[in-house]
């Protein structure tokens, strides 16, 4: 069926349309006879109830229903939910950003952390409890990107006397940038999860197995460095030890994903006004929201993989045994009772901080971050700041600063910078102190981690963060 045949039938210019055209192709892929996709397309506009559970024609048949019933409109909250900041000084956009989230009619709740800056849809920072529905940009397009901290039992003096064998470590066991690869693919029981649960996932398997293990641009890092713990809570006793610490998350595949459903969602939602058009959502318990928290849940699975190879590859290479592990997401949306209702809370680059939670907040490649334990503050959601936050853009960070502005800073914090873009230098950040400090009714600081040896992606990488 073509666009002229679906506008005879009465199917709308626009996101139906668009939604229809995209079924009739699922369906031709999937071999279905073309007179019975016709025919069933025919029965489908005429009354959808029959189909609203079909794995092929599922969706359109919900989209349909509720656009002949007039309840697709897009209305917003009568009076916006609630949500309160942290920090001072965050940027009118980001704010903006937060409201619009709340004007969502399955908005619940939100809060801003004091490393907010602009994302699409939802800022950078911003949490959101959602009834029934999850928003993949809510979730961010890098899923799942996490952190990961490794203490090693090698001796600190490494990082002065043997720093080139580090070096090697890290540019031997890790790739960075856009399409990383290894020339020889590494191993993971993640690849052996089930990838065939829906189209989009099955055709990136081969792709995300090409990347596994390897890390991505933008602010993504591997680097050695010295971590002082001073509460035994952390796993270790008090002291200071050589630590790993890595961030990246589920790669190019994560990012395809991500497009993909929010694409889907937009099409659902095409009665959103423009400036929310990258907080469609998806209804939770339909099959496209299914299908998002499971593949959303396969790139968890996914990221943690990548890291674990990461450290891993880097332990073996040095003959270390690891003492300690720490790592979390802070591009995931979690199921969370609060007030006595489920919700889907989504936090885009924050951390989880319930009552007892160990994270990790890093600072920027010459200051340092933190492991820290949640306090459960019920009005951040349960969370606190994935970073210390970009105080300037990229584009703006590379018309203002080469590496020749950075180098005394770097000296002074005694920092190598195997590979990074000028976009990452420390003054591109918000002072991580103060962050923390903005954030002292939220997490707890156990240890410090303050970097020596960085590798980033190289100069010139499209960011991926």
């Amino acid at each position: 069926m073509n666009t002229k045949e679906l506008l005879a039938l009465g199917v709308p210019r626009g996101p139906m349309i668009q939604l229809a055209q995209r079924t009739l192709a699922t369906a031709a892929q999937q071999g279905i006879d073309k007179r019975v996709i016709r025919g069933t397309m025919h029965a489908l506009l005429d009354d959808p109830t029959p189909y609203l559970t079909d794995a092929v024609f599922g969706t359109l048949a919900m989209a349909w229903r509720d656009y002949a019933a007039g309840t697709n409109n897009y209305v917003p909250r009568e009076t916006p939910a609630p949500f309160q900041t942290w920090g001072e000084g965050l940027d009118e956009l980001s704010l903006q950003q937060m409201r619009n989230a709340c004007a969502l009619p399955i908005a619940v709740r939100g809060a801003l952390m004091p490393d907010a800056h602009v994302g699409y849809g939802l800022p950078i920072g911003g949490v959101l409890a959602a009834r029934g529905a999850v928003i993949p940009y809510a979730v961010g397009v890098d899923i799942a990107c996490r952190m990961k901290l490794t203490v090693l039992d090698l001796p600190t003096s490494l990082l002065e006397k043997e720093q080139d064998r580090l070096a090697k470590a890290l540019e031997t066991e890790t790739s960075f940038g856009v399409g990383a690869t290894f020339r020889k693919r590494r191993e993971h029981p993640v690849m052996d999860l089930d990838w065939s649960f829906t189209p989009v996932v099955t055709r990136l398997r081969d792709k995300a197995w090409a990347q596994l293990g390897t890390s991505g641009s933008g602010n993504h890092f591997v680097e050695f460095g010295l971590l002082q713990i001073e509460d035994a809570a952390v796993g270790l006793a008090a002291g200071t030890y050589l630590a790993l610490l890595s961030h990246s998350g589920s790669r190019g595949t994560g990012n395809e994903i991500a497009s993909h459903y929010s694409k889907v969602a937009q099409q659902m939602h095409g009665d959103l006004p423009r400036e929310l058009a990258h907080l469609a959502w998806l209804d939770i318990d339909s099959g496209e929201g299914a299908e998002y928290w499971q593949a959303m849940t396969l790139m968890g699975d996914y990221a943690a993989a990548n890291h674990a190879l990461i450290h891993r590859a880097i332990a073996r290479h040095l003959g270390a045994e690891v003492l300690l592990d720490i790592e979390n997401h802070h591009n995931f949306a979690w199921r969370e009772e609060y007030d006595g209702e489920e919700v889907i809370v989504h936090r885009k680059g924050a951390t989880p901080a319930a009552v007892g939670v160990i994270g990790i907040i890093p600072g920027s490649m010459a200051t340092p971050g933190y492991v820290v334990r949640g306090k459960g503050n019920l009005d951040a959601l349960n969370s606190a700041s994935h970073g210390a936050g970009r105080a300037m853009s990229r584009k703006k960070a590379t018309e203002t600063y080469t590496w020749a502005s950075a180098r005394d800073i770097l000296a002074k914090a005694g920092v190598t910078v195997l590979s990074a873009g000028v976009d990452e230098v420390p003054m591109v950040y918000k002072d991580i102190h103060a962050v923390m400090r903005a954030q002292c009714d939220l997490v707890e600081p156990l240890a410090r981690f303050d970097p020596k040896l960085v590798k980033m992606a190289p100069a010139g990488e499209r960011p991926e963060d």
